[in-house]
């Protein structure tokens, strides 16, 4: 059983997970990043590795791999600067990337240092299911690393079905068909898509991201999923505030404010 399953055990309402870009807004901000979100009852966190061209992420995301790729962040040092964290940080890590990451780092090689930096569990925007089935679901397995899918209002149900078949920890319930960044308030069209999701009885946790910005978007979307992830609006308020601001960020989605 991995971390994020453990999580699932002891709590499976109203989880909150934060995403951010390793290396954004400073390139050593990283363990306290993690630190502070820990501290302030985020129950699991979404460590994005920069990317030039990221295929799911909006404007914000963009920006700040843009800006962590400037300060000098790469695979290397966020595993290093991860390992360096794993004997304290008791807060679940899901680490999310690309598909040329994993290939130009090389797959073994990879799939070593996720696990030697404590974590269990990927998310790959851009891995075909083909492939997943092909190759990386052994190869994953070989780790100990489970996978998350993407599902979106678009995904057939056939496939939906799939998935759950294929998962172990969550399904990343995708709010919109569009890329990441906040949209205001959940829309009705959106609301009848969780409902069709959550009346299929999946085995599966769902997590809902994209447009998730605020207690109120927040608190909507836990009630047809078993938690939220929110990102660009973080990345919004670490731009503004910068680390010292994650408290007041974390308590102002969890009570309102």
């Amino acid at each position: 059983m991995n971390s994020i399953q453990q999580l699932f055990q002891t709590k499976d309402k109203n989880l909150l997970s934060i995403f951010f870009t390793a290396g954004f807004p400073e390139l050593n901000g990283t363990a306290q990043i993690i630190s502070e979100l820990g501290a302030n009852g985020v129950d699991f966190i979404e460590v994005g590795l920069p990317y030039s061209d990221p295929l799911a992420d909006g404007p914000t995301i963009q920006h700040s791999s843009s800006v962590a790729l400037k300060n000098g962040m790469n695979l290397d040092v966020v595993f290093e600067q991860l390992e360096a964290i794993k004997e304290t940080n008791t807060t679940p890590l899901v680490l999310m990337g690309y598909v040329n990451q994993i290939i130009k780092f090389g797959e073994d090689a990879f799939c070593q240092k996720v696990v030697d930096s404590g974590i269990d569990t990927v998310i790959i925007p851009d891995l075909p299911m083909v492939e997943y089935e092909n190759h990386y679901r052994d190869l994953f397995k070989k780790y100990g690393i489970t996978n998350v899918f993407l599902i979106t209002p678009k995904t057939p149900e056939e496939r939906i079905r799939k998935i759950d078949d294929l998962t172990e920890g969550f399904i990343y319930m995708v709010a919109s068909s569009s890329i990441t960044g906040a949209k205001g308030e959940i829309s009705s069209q959106q609301i009848d898509y969780f409902e069709r999701i959550k009346s299929m009885n999946l085995k599966s946790k769902l997590i809902i991201g994209f447009g998730i910005s605020d207690n109120e978007t927040f608190t909507k979307a836990c009630e047809y999923g078993n938690g939220a992830i929110i990102g660009s609006a973080f990345i919004k308020a670490l731009d503004k505030s910068g680390i010292n601001g994650v408290g007041n960020f974390v308590k102002s989605v969890k009570f309102g404010g």
